[in-house]
């Protein structure tokens, strides 16, 4: 048998049934999305004039103003944040993270707040937590509501960080409202929220500033990559402090779909973004993803992944110690799983062993606490079937 190339460096391969997680290497690329980022490899290009055709292909697609690929969501956020502190002004770029004398702080609900928020606070400000949130801790019903995001807003309010749930409260309508009426930008952290693909323009046409998502995740676009999309100012202003900027100015002629020129007194140096470079070759992947997903690409995958789903749960009912369920939204919606849960091992032993075994078999443990184990299907094949349900009577010592 062939071995695969991690396998000729000495790695050896998962399967994926976690889903589209960072953790284990994120989605599986489709054959033309490889093939276009391997055809760009082969070229040299000026990547501001690649950045700006892509901002046209992002704004053609999601409504948005302009448009930026990003070395992932982090990124996009980390941009965002520095586009909102510093507006096209290089000298404020130039001594980011320190905010000394410019507008540092960024508000967000209370419940909003997560680890990938490392990413806002990286570019030095502060982030102003507001609200509590009851209905999660049992002790009522009520979360942040959109007049505590008014009444934290300051004369030193760069952003609004809204993290986009389908269970997130306040409405992002009314955190726009307040926020547009104080004239704050809203960043939208939308990484997980595709599907659906109506969400590629949903945030944008309520009003959102900038929006971010993932590229890595059901989008199936290269891994290291994402995307920031909204007003044009905004994206300008990040672009300036992601490029490569080691170039005189007036040798320096970018496509005013991404920057205009005119706007500028100057270039910066390489900006707090420089770090989050994205090769031409993620650019390119993600583009062709992008125009997969939007075009009715992910349609196609969600059968692939209904059939892997039905056959895992067919191949599971033989067990009459454990119980299954099919579930028609895993890890988002439209993107079909299954649960299982028995009473032979605790769920959280389940999952180590099934980690540990041979083939390694990484789930989705999100559920433990309730005896739960899941299986999302994104990243499988339907030749991975068999082996999981291998594994599975290996680990519960179950009996055909």
């Amino acid at each position: 048998m062939t071995q695969t190339v991690y396998e000729r460096i000495g790695v050896s391969t998962i399967i994926n049934a976690k889903g589209p997680s960072t953790r284990v290497s994120g989605s599986i690329l489709a054959g033309e999305v490889a093939t276009a980022m391997s055809e760009a490899s082969q070229h040299c290009v000026d990547m501001a004039v690649l950045q700006g055709r892509a901002s046209e292909i992002i704004a053609e697609i999601t409504g948005a103003e302009s448009g930026l690929v990003t070395s992932g969501a982090a990124a996009g956020l980390l941009l965002g944040t520095a586009a909102c502190v510093t507006g096209l002004d290089p000298g404020k770029m130039n001594r980011l993270p320190n905010t000394d004398g410019m507008k540092s702080e960024v508000v967000v609900a209370r419940s909003h707040r997560n680890f990938y928020d490392h990413a806002v606070r990286a570019v030095g400000v502060k982030l102003v937590e507001v609200g509590i949130s009851d209905r999660f801790s049992g002790a009522g019903v009520r979360d942040t509501e959109a007049w505590e995001i008014d009444d934290a807003i300051s004369g030193n309010t760069a952003a609004v960080l809204y993290v986009a749930q389908p269970h997130a409260l306040p409405e992002l309508s009314s955190v726009i409202e307040v926020s547009h009426r104080r004239k704050v930008p809203v960043i939208v952290d939308a990484a997980a929220q595709l599907p659906p693909v109506s969400n590629l323009q949903y945030f944008t046409g309520v009003g959102a500033d900038l929006v971010v998502f993932s590229g890595g995740k059901a989008l199936m676009g290269p891994q290291a990559s994402g995307m920031l999309c909204g007003r044009r100012d905004l994206i300008a202003a990040a672009a300036l402090q992601n490029l490569d900027l080691d170039v005189r100015f007036d040798h320096w002629d970018p496509p005013g779909s991404l920057i205009d020129k005119s706007k500028l007194v100057g270039l910066p140096q390489h900006g707090i973004g420089r770090s989050c470079k994205v090769g031409k070759e993620e650019i390119v992947g993600f583009l062709t993803a992008l125009k997969n997903f939007s075009g009715g690409g992910f349609e196609q995958h969600q059968e692939k992944c209904r059939v892997v789903a039905e056959s895992l749960y067919d191949g599971l009912l033989q067990f009459e110690h454990i119980n299954v369920e099919l579930l028609s939204d895993c890890s988002g919606p439209g993107i079909p799983g299954v649960s299982l849960s028995q009473g032979l091992v605790k769920a959280e032993e389940l999952v180590k062993r099934l980690q540990n075994g041979t083939p390694s078999v990484y789930v989705d443990p999100s559920l433990v606490h309730e005896g739960k184990v899941r299986f999302d299907t994104l990243c499988l094949h339907s030749k991975d079937v068999p082996s999981i349900v291998h594994c599975i009577r290996t680990a519960l010592d179950l009996c055909d």
